[in-house]
Order: C-alpha cells, then structure tokens, then sequence
C-alpha cells in the first residue's frame, strides 16, 4: 500500500523510469565493452561495480584512457578508504598504513588480508589495482600518487581529532572529497578532454568535493553514529544538545531538525562554485560524470532538509526522480534550473513540522534556523 501510495504521489515517476529503461540512459551512460580488456582491467572493472554504487555507471561512460585513470583511481582510493573506515585495526597500525599507502603503489606484491570492512577486496587483491596503476600513463600515475598521499595524510590526522570547527569539517572534508575532486580535475585536464584551468582551479574543484562529502555526512548521522563515528561539527551541534547522540532523542526532534538545516545551509553555500566549476567543462562525458552526482546531492539535501527521518533511518530520493535528474543534467542550462528548482522551491513533498512547505531556504524564516549568510538566489539563476 505504500508503494502504490509513492506511485499515485508521482505518476511522472512511472514515465521517467519507463523512458530511462527503453534507453533514455544510452544518452548519459553508455554500456562499455569489456571484452577488448585484459585479464587485469576486467577485474579491476568489477570491482567497480561491487564498490560503488554511485560513480561505476558515469566512470565507465568516459571517453577514452580517461576512462581507465579515473576507475583505478576510485578503486585506490577506495582501499584507501576500506583501511580508514575499518575500526578492527588499531590506531598504532593504521596511521602508518594510511601515511605510507601511496607508497605501495609501487609495490606489485603489497596487499591487506586482515580487514573486516565489506569492501575489503580491493585490499586483498590491491596487486591487481596497483598494477592497472602502473600501465596508466606517468601523467596519471603521478596525479593519483600525490593525492592518495595527502589523503592518507589526512585521514590519519582525524583518526585522533574530532571535527570541532566549521573551519575543521572543511578540512574534513577536503581531505577525504575535495582532494578527490582536485585529482579528477587534474586528470580531466591530463587527457586534454578539458582545458587547464579545470586542473589549475583548485578552490572550485574542492568545492565539488565538499559539496557531495557534506551532504553525504549529513543524509548519513544515524549510520555514523551506529558505527560510532561522528562528523557532525561540535561548533553546531553543541548549540542545540550536550552530546551528538542526543539529536536522535525523540524528546529533542526539534532541535534536531535545526540543527539539520543549519548544516544543510552551510553545505548550500558551494553551490555558486559548483556551477561555476560546470560552466568550464566542455567535454560531454565529463560534464555527465561531474553533473549527475550534483544535481544527487542537491535533491538529497532537499529530501533531508525539515526531514525528522533523518534521526529515524535512512532518507534516500526516489528512484524515478533519480532517472530523471540523470537524464536531463546533461548541459549547464539544465543543471542551473534543476539547482534553482530545489533551492528556490525546496522539497515540494515534505513539510516542515510546524506545517508550513520548506521552500523558505535561506530566507531566515521562523521556527527553523535561519542561516547567517544567505545565499543570493540570482547567483544561480
């Protein structure tokens, strides 16, 4: 019944879904041909696709040895990640692991057995990841090299702080997305699909990343705080409960919920690099493969912003609307108007608990809390 419910609620839904299954995806995410590929490459390929659920499709609709680049350089920062997010290893041996990480790279034989994370394949079997990396032309090599270095550097680094500051969930952030976003558009620019200044700008590129990681850290609070992690910053959090874990107190919703809306604000301010960033780009499958998560992650944030479900279980926007966000962010013009939509109109089926549409983002309406620097709308537009 509830099912029929969402379907009935958005009959367009049906449509969009329909469009994308009979080839509406062709358009944004072409199949790839696996049989040309070596033993090494077609594994490395499926692990892809067992790692990620986001980024595999986008990844393999790229054009050329671009292609491969940037698959090996998610699934080594994917390892990179397994070691950092799995809490079996002690600290004393996972900051040297997480420093000395890019080193092994160059080391054919290197590999991890003993993680207990999901992911742990692509550390069992990293020999295959590292040698795929050293096929990759020395251009590539070095850029996912340097990042995985500071990444590493960084990751260590929080292992033994938490995220106080505004300031910190920045660097936070920039260490584990907004490096992420720099090496990709180093990468995009390596291939001469793209123009260097995409790899030269380095501030826009790590807004991309702090955009998709703050509003993962958002959307994730009750997963984190299961898994005892927290990256909520302490600087906001703290004006609203005494410890993190409290937000999820049913007697402290709604506080919770302006907290939510403070960081949702706080995440909304990288929009305008976000589109500037887009603005730049010129080849179509790059434009695909930066836009689409974008345009997730800002429907995603309007699926959280008011949403007490956030403290409850897991929020996540609905597959049609997925399809069709996929679909139709594949030009600048496309992907302005879907931001102008969401940040103008806000999440058009949830409303605020005090009864009212949350289409008021960034006007400092009551009952919410209003954002100290509002974000001008015509910046968008």
């Amino acid at each position: 019944m509830e099912l029929l419910r969402k379907w009935l609620g958005h009959p367009e839904d049906i449509y969009n879904l329909l469009r994308f299954k009979m080839g509406g995806y062709r358009a944004v995410m072409p199949r790839m041909d696996t049989d040309s590929l070596g033993c090494g490459l077609r594994t490395c390929y499926r692990y892809l696709n067992q790692t990620s659920r986001s980024f595999a499709a986008v990844i393999q609709a790229l054009d050329g040895e671009l292609r491969h680049a940037v698959c090996i350089f998610y699934l080594v920062l994917r390892a990179l990640d397994t070691v950092e997010d799995d809490m079996s290893i002690p600290l004393d041996v996972k900051v040297p692991m997480l420093h000395e990480f890019h080193s092994h790279l160059y080391q054919p034989d290197w590999k991890y057995t003993e993680s207990k994370e999901k992911d742990r394949q692509v550390l069992e079997d990293f020999p295959t990841i590292s040698m795929e990396f050293r096929n990759l032309s020395k251009v590539y090599q070095d850029v996912i090299s340097d990042i995985c270095h500071k990444m590493g550097v960084g990751m260590a680094e929080f292992l033994e702080k938490k995220v106080d500051s505004q300031n910190e969930w920045d660097k936070y952030c920039h260490y584990v997305a907004g490096l992420v976003g720099i090496g990709l558009s180093r990468l995009f620019s390596a291939s001469e699909l793209e123009d260097s200044i995409v790899g030269q700008d380095t501030d826009l590129a790590n807004s991309m990343g702090l955009f998709l990681q703050k509003t993962n850290i958002i959307r994730d609070y009750l997963e984190d705080q299961l898994e005892g992690r927290e990256f909520w910053p302490r600087e906001v959090w703290s004006r609203y409960a005494k410890k993190l874990s409290d937000l999820a107190k049913p007697e402290n919703i709604d506080v919770a919920v302006q907290c939510l809306n403070e960081l949702i604000t706080n995440a909304l301010h990288h929009v305008p690099d976000v589109l500037t960033y887009l603005s730049r780009l010129k080849n179509q499958s790059v434009f695909n493969f930066c836009a689409i998560p974008q345009v997730m992650a800002i429907a995603t944030l309007a699926a959280c912003y008011n949403n007490q479900q956030v403290f409850r279980g897991v929020v996540k926007i609905r597959k049609g609307q997925a399809v069709t966000l996929m679909m139709d962010a594949t030009n600048i013009q496309a992907v302005k108007a879907i931001m102008y939509q969401y940040v103008e109109e806000g999440p058009v089926e949830i409303k605020s608990s005090c009864g009212r549409s949350a289409g008021g983002w960034f006007h400092g309406e009551k009952n919410h809390s209003p954002p100290q620097h509002p974000i001008p709308v015509r910046a968008i537009k």
